[in-house]
């Protein structure tokens, strides 16, 4: 993946959250643009407890092992009537 890929889906008006898969399988969510932050190099995933848009701690994921991007939707809760 490229930093100009991540550059736009992090500035995409309104912003889709996404997951990224890395190399190794792991999963990373980005549901907000504050939570990550884009290197020429690596993507930086906030994770854990975010108060105030600060996260618990970050993830370092290098755009080299980043190896798909996919939306997340918002699930649909179905109430039967």
């Amino acid at each position: 993946m490229t930093a100009q890929t991540f550059r736009e889906l992090l500035a995409r008006q309104p912003f889709q959250p996404f997951r990224i898969t890395m190399s190794s399988g792991k999963t990373y969510d980005v549901s907000h643009p504050e939570s990550a932050v884009l290197t020429k190099t690596d993507l930086l995933i906030g994770i854990g407890q975010i108060d105030d848009l600060v996260p618990e701690a970050f993830k370092y994921c290098s755009l080299l092992h980043i190896t798909s991007v996919e939306p997340l939707t918002q699930k649909v809760v179905f109430i039967p009537q």
